[in-house]
């Protein structure tokens, strides 16, 4: 998913009243014709926000972890309430809904694209697995679960689906889990959710190995929820103390990569993540804007 970029939120707020207008459902009749609603964009009152700093499928770098939990507590300062929030069954929406669906073909599409152009080394090795063949997969998935259980899911998981049935089953699947999603939302009374974008920036030659990390946004591509991002602290050296020690879930060679890939980062940027449902974008938005007002002028940490 694609969306703009601005020094402010003010400036996307902006952006998205002109471009939510009579203008565009005109041009484009398969925009719903929803205008941007600035009552609640403005509102004052205290939210009721959801908040994790860990999804339990990749443990965040130390810098994220304490971004999400330093915002939280400056939102609990500003009089919102903020809810511990654990998303649902977060292995399989990863590798059964969003993996299996965006490679439901295997991955030969996207390898068709990649043809005749020259590929960034970053991401050969993700090429190179499109282009293995279905059984392989299977095979090299299921002696690798022993010992890399989870990267043997993402492997398997990239055979896609097996039939068009097969597809429609999944696509079924991914409005389960979003009702699920929606179901637990409800039943805290969240108004939005405040949780870890992936970051700091990678060292070079290390994006295209962090899978696990992805997990972070990837996530809201299949519940269709809006969300944004915006920095509000950056890496410090007790972060980079702690990565050194830094073992993650699984202490398989995805966990390995993150020291070598977030190594060396002090006084990076690092963000926090702001979502809402479906439709929602103003309240997307509002909390955004409440991170920007709680955050905004801090020494980083």
């Amino acid at each position: 998913m694609t969306g703009p970029m601005a020094r402010d939120v003010d400036s996307l707020a902006l952006f998205m009243k002109a471009l939510v207008c009579d203008d565009l459902f005109q041009l484009d009749p398969t925009v719903p014709p929803v205008p941007f609603n600035d009552e609640i964009y403005n509102r004052k009152q205290p939210l009721t926000i959801g908040f994790y700093d860990t999804d339990g499928y990749f443990l965040p770098h130390p810098s994220m972890r304490r971004a999400v939990q330093e915002t939280k507590t400056l939102l609990e300062e500003a009089g919102h309430k903020l809810v511990p929030f654990t998303p649902p069954r977060i292995e399989y929406a990863l590798n059964e809904l969003c993996i299996r669906g965006f490679f439901a073909d295997g991955g030969s599409t996207l390898a068709e694209k990649f043809n005749p152009d020259i590929v960034d080394p970053n991401l050969k090795q993700q090429l190179f697995l499109y282009k293995i063949p279905r059984i392989v997969k299977k095979i090299g998935a299921f002696f690798m679960r022993p010992v890399f259980p989870r990267i043997a899911d993402h492997v398997e998981a990239h055979c896609g689906c097996s039939s068009v049935k097969d597809l429609w089953k999944h696509y079924t699947a991914i409005k389960e889990y979003r009702c699920d999603y929606i179901k637990e939302w409800r039943k805290l009374g969240l108004d939005a959710l405040l949780c870890p974008m992936l970051g700091p920036a990678f060292n070079i030659g290390h994006p295209g190995k962090l899978f696990a990390g992805f997990g972070f946004t990837m996530l809201f591509n299949i519940l269709n929820f809006p969300t944004g991002v915006l920095p509000v602290t950056t890496v410090s050296p007790e972060d980079e103390e702690e990565l050194k020690h830094y073992k993650g879930y699984f202490n398989d060679p995805w966990d390995k990569e993150v020291i070598k890939g977030m190594e060396d980062g002090v006084g990076l940027p690092v963000g926090v993540q702001c979502v809402a449902l479906q439709w929602q974008e103003e309240q997307c938005l509002r909390l955004m804007k409440e991170v920007e007002t709680v955050t905004r002028g801090r020494s980083p940490k």
